[in-house]
């Protein structure tokens, strides 16, 4: 029997226990508990990070349950970071679970993510992630950032100047990324939610130098990612 469950984990190159002691006094708020922030979750609290910051004002659906893997019919109704929250606590009891039932706005972004390690947008609106990623920016903390629509997902880091507006200079078309405007696939979901926990791993532990500066995007029907460089630099 192992003698704990990271026994692997810390086995990695690169890691080891000074690796899963950065993880354990970590912070972690993520945003948007649906398609890719239930899988994100489900792994960072697997991996043990210390705390997790769970923010979404919304309550689960039956069209939620193909793609976010933590809520189940039983769910239905209830809220979401309530839900998760409860799913990640039995999955992982020694990480230290926060539901905040709110939806981040311009105005509150900024106070919601202070103190964390690392934020993790997962949100499925426009103007969520422009408030999310302004937050982040202006308290210097890194961003972990993700999208699925149809087909397709993308997910990158953005810190040391570089945001959303460096790879959507103008705002999409309203039905960008919202799932509720059209067809996701729920696998999909899982493979960019698992990545963007994969980049949080990453950075938390200082094993490698992650996304930032590259966006990667992947079409489902072919399987393959595909590499694209972003530009900025340092804001004020």
């Amino acid at each position: 029997m192992e003698a704990d469950a990271y026994v692997r984990q810390r086995a990695l190159p690169g890691f080891g226990a000074a690796g899963q002691e950065a993880l354990s006094a970590a912070s972690v708020a993520i945003v948007g508990v649906g398609g890719l922030g239930c899988p994100a979750a489900l792994y960072l609290a697997a991996a043990g990070v210390g705390r997790l910051t769970l923010i979404d004002g919304d309550r689960v659906a039956v069209s939620n349950l193909h793609r976010q893997v933590l809520f189940g019919p039983s769910d239905v109704g209830e809220a979401k970071v309530s839900a998760a929250a409860a799913r990640l606590s039995a999955l992982a009891p020694g990480v230290e679970v926060t539901a905040v039932p709110a939806r981040l706005g311009a105005s509150s972004a900024r106070e919601a993510l202070a103190g964390h390690s690392l934020v993790l947008d997962c949100t499925d609106t426009w103007g969520s992630r422009l408030a999310v990623d302004d937050a982040a920016a202006g308290l210097g903390i890194p961003l972990v950032w993700g999208a699925v629509q149809g087909w397709f997902g993308q997910v990158t880091v953005f810190s040391g100047g570089r945001s959303v507006r460096d790879v959507f200079p103008e705002e999409p078309a309203p039905d960008f990324g919202v799932c509720d405007a059209g067809g996701v696939l729920g696998p999909l979901c899982g493979q960019v939610g698992a990545a963007m926990a994969s980049q949080a791993v990453v950075l938390l532990t200082g094993a490698g130098p992650g996304l930032a500066g590259t966006l990667q995007v992947i079409d489902a029907r072919d399987g393959e990612w595909r590499s694209l460089p972003v530009s900025g630099g340092v804001r004020a």
